[in-house]
């Protein structure tokens, strides 16, 4: 089981990377909603919380690289508006 979460996880968080890289390469994040990349920022917190507390590592590691990528995606949101 926790291969299929490691693998949903993976699947999860490159599902960002495209649009990352897209933004650091346009300098453009016009289309992208600052309310989305924080209430996706906040859903994948919680996830880790509850990843912690049932004890699986795939969802805690890949909630945590999600959260890598949301972050990133704020940052050159607030940089290039």
């Amino acid at each position: 089981m926790e291969l299929i979460g490691f693998s949903a996880g993976t699947l999860v968080a490159l599902s960002l990377l495209p649009q990352v890289i897209k933004s650091w390469r346009t300098h453009s994040t016009r289309d992208i909603a600052l309310s989305w990349t924080l209430i996706n920022l906040a859903g994948q917190i919680l996830w880790v919380i509850y990843g912690m507390g049932i004890g699986s590592r795939a969802l805690v590691v890949m909630s945590g690289a999600t959260i890598v990528m949301t972050l990133i995606l704020i940052g050159l949101k607030l940089r290039h508006g």
